[in-house]
């Protein structure tokens, strides 16, 4: 006779296996959608990580090239023949697309669907546009990219700290779904890409140089600085107030663009046309774009050389400006090289400047050197403050003029220099190392950078030991007195331990708390699980499902009977 169970029990037995068939079905269906949305979480990360890092670099670039805003506009001004700050837009849309990336970054964390919905045509612009962006700078302005280098002498250090600082509060992600994951591949993969990122920052600082890292006892004085076009920032670049704002400043030299106008006489211009810094289009609208050399003097003199300062306002500095100051700068005129001389010879300061050779059918194309040096000679500058650097029938300007510092501005070999009597350097910041800086020093060549404007790049070059640069802000510099930071190898290597030390430990700890709090988790299994979350439906649905199980229950036993 067969031992029926009691109907209690067998409700209970009947109503567990129908709920673990149930819920076991859709656990499976789960488990198949889950898979085919994590090759899908992760190649959109993968894609937002491209995205992201390119985004990362662009906007370091563009933050550290602050230093040469200036020279991006005017090399645009040179393609467009319009003034505008090219800058702005450029800026704007950096961080603008940075800031989107970076969200989706952290929804992707949250869910897949966000990305899906509100991620595809934002990434593809983002992606598009930054690479056209990467691309254009790369053929227009390539040298520029040696900035991100140059900065990470000043900014390595403090980039290492906060880079494995952000790794290291990633392993609670890395973990937490290491933890989650089913796949034994899954987890060592991410684990071996972690440590990888992990130990390569814990040994980079192997790798990094900067010359502010060095005994405090070691560093020289401070470059002298010379005003490139005056204070540009202050005042129309290459007029006589530029030149006083600069003196102001106690620079000790002044450098200008020179051109020789039709009648000979050498003028301040660095553009080609007059059409950006002067009335001309006003006053000699048909000669606009005429070659500026093509202008005899008397029209040069009677050009405004302020207004456009006032009405394009380039640097952002004409809203602090003083009534009496915009009235000054707005009656400037177009200043000749021995207005510059001489007032550089009052002041006791050196001069230097770059002389573009007039065009070919201009009337002194052959004699521009010798107008030049009669000029120099003329304006009563003693020569020994005069950096000349027209390459130009050198030979000959050393007879005649031989107390004139000769300079270069092309890097060329030691034995050259010495051959042309040459004792003067001037480089653009990006064009001299370390290395060329202790090299020239020490042959008793005097270097000067251009154009260095910002303190992080002036207070590396000092510590570089550079004697001299060249600045379109003197009035920024001025302010800094010691390099922005300093430090011994002693201290740097007791700071890079500790970091790592801490990182570790850090590290260690988040995955092992992570490993017992998921491993709680797992002690239930998906049946369990679903049936728990069964059970805690309402009492009235509860008692319907045992009706029903019932109902069949006594079918069943009746059937059997």
């Amino acid at each position: 006779m067969v031992k029926h169970q009691p109907l209690q029990v067998y409700e209970r037995q009947l109503c567990l296996s129908c709920l673990t068939g149930i819920y076991g079905c859709r656990w499976k269906r789960y488990q198949r959608s889950h898979d085919d949305t994590t090759k899908w979480e992760c190649l959109w990360s993968f894609i937002l990580f491209c995205t992201f890092s390119l985004l990362l670099v662009w906007f370091y670039f563009w933050w550290e090239a602050h230093n040469d805003y200036s020279e991006f506009n005017w090399f645009l001004y040179n393609r467009s023949g319009e003034w505008s700050d090219g800058t702005v837009p450029i800026l704007a849309a950096t961080a603008a697309g940075f800031t989107y990336i970076a969200f989706l970054m952290v929804s992707c964390n949250c869910s897949v669907a966000v990305i899906l919905h509100f991620g595809f045509i934002g990434v593809t612009v983002a992606l598009l546009t930054t690479a056209i962006g990467v691309i254009s700078v790369t053929q227009m302005w390539g040298e520029e990219w040696d900035v991100v280098w140059i900065s990470l002498q000043a900014t390595g250090p403090f980039l290492h700290i906060g880079a494995l600082a952000a790794v290291t509060a990633l392993a609670w992600l890395v973990a937490g779904q290491m933890a989650r994951a089913e796949k034994t591949r899954f987890q060592v993969m991410v684990l071996l890409i972690y440590l990888s990122v992990l130990l390569t920052l814990y040994f980079i600082p192997l790798s990094i140089t900067s010359p502010c890292i060095m005994e405090r006892g070691s560093l020289k004085a401070a470059p002298a600085i010379i005003g490139h076009q005056g204070a540009p920032m202050l005042a129309p670049e290459n007029t006589l107030l530029s030149f006083n704002r600069a003196l102001q400043r106690n620079v000790s030299g002044l450098e200008a663009d020179v051109t020789i106008s039709l009648d000979g006489i050498p003028f301040l211009m660095r553009d080609r046309t007059l059409r950006r810094t002067t009335n001309v289009r006003r006053v000699f609208p048909d000669r606009q774009y005429d070659d500026a050399s093509l202008f005899n003097w008397t029209d040069l003199s009677s050009l405004n050389a302020g207004q456009w300062f006032l009405k394009d306002d380039p640097f952002w500095t004409v809203q602090y400006m003083s009534t009496s100051e915009r009235w000054s700068v707005g009656n400037q005129t177009v200043c000749s090289l021995e207005q510059m001389l001489k007032l550089a010879a009052k002041s006791k300061s050196s001069a230097v400047f770059t002389l573009r050779r007039p065009p070919a059918n201009h009337p002194h194309r052959h004699d521009w050197v010798n107008l030049t040096l009669d000029t120099v000679l003329r304006s009563g500058i003693p020569q020994q403050q005069v950096m000349w650097t027209v390459d130009s029938n050198r030979e000959m300007v050393r007879n005649v003029a031989p107390g004139l510092q000769q300079t270069s501005v092309q890097k060329l070999p030691l034995d050259t220099l010495h051959h042309k009597g040459i004792s003067r350097v001037l480089l653009r910041y990006n064009q001299a190392s370390a290395q060329d800086v202790r090299l020239y020093n020490e042959n008793n060549i005097s270097l000067t950078l251009y154009s260095v404007n910002e303190p992080w790049l002036y207070s590396l070059l000092w510590c570089s030991g550079v004697p001299s640069v060249s600045s379109e802000a003197p009035q920024v510099l001025r302010k800094v007195h010691y390099p922005l930071w300093l430090m011994s190898p002693d201290e740097y290597c007791l700071i890079w331990i500790c970091t790592d030390i801490i990182s570790f430990a850090v590290v260690l700890g988040i995955f092992i708390f992570q490993k017992w709090r998921m491993s709680g988790m797992r002690s239930y299994n998906p049946e369990q699980i679903m049936l728990s979350a069964a059970v805690r439906r309402s009492s009235r649905d509860v008692n319907i499902m045992k009706e029903k199980l019932i109902f069949s229950g006594k079918s069943h036993l009746t059937t059997s009977f």
